[in-house]
């Protein structure tokens, strides 16, 4: 289980004074990650991409949601019996309610499915995201909890914008 520590400095001689100070501190530094102008970017690091996981969120939302919504186009027209073009007959005005039904379901889930995971699939990557592309730097500590500990008390002495600690998920 990893533990990670992420402070924001508002410039870069704060962000290198910081760094200096945990390298002359003892920290590891293939612990430590820089990120801002002139550093690794949050796509180096692997901060989540939000688009990448709306993407992923309304894709796994139409395997659901478009079957279901043919299903329902169909039963909605079989139980109304609406004739919407006369011509293809009783079965064809079914099949052509499932087929809006199925295309409600496919914008269902690029609305739905899309809007909830670029707000919420990236969880606190969006926010450093943005930090980073205000021209803040990102100092990243990965490592067991007195490391990370010892690495706060460090960065605390540098006033950072933001100091907020992680804990990995145990994996199943």
């Amino acid at each position: 289980m990893n533990n990670y520590l992420v402070a924001v400095l508002s410039d870069r001689m704060q962000a290198e004074a910081a760094y200096s100070a945990l390298e002359s501190e003892g920290v590891p530094m293939e612990q430590v990650s820089l990120l801002g102008k002139g550093y690794k970017s949050a796509d180096e690091y692997g901060f989540l991409d939000p688009k990448k996981s709306a993407r992923k969120m309304a894709k796994l939302m139409s395997f659901w949601l478009v079957p279901f919504g043919f299903l329902g186009g169909y039963a909605f027209n079989v139980s109304t019996q609406f004739m919407l073009v006369p011509e293809i007959g009783a079965l064809g005005n079914h099949l052509l309610g499932g087929v809006f039904g199925a295309i409600a379901g496919a914008m269902g889930s690029f609305f739905v499915g899309g809007g909830v995971g670029l707000s919420a699939g990236s969880g606190d990557a969006l926010p450093y995201r943005n930090r980073l592309s205000q021209g803040k730097y990102i100092i990243v500590v990965e490592g067991a909890a007195n490391l990370t500990n010892k690495a706060t008390r460090i960065i605390k002495q540098f006033d950072p914008e933001n100091i907020q600690g992680y804990v990995e998920p145990e994996q199943v």
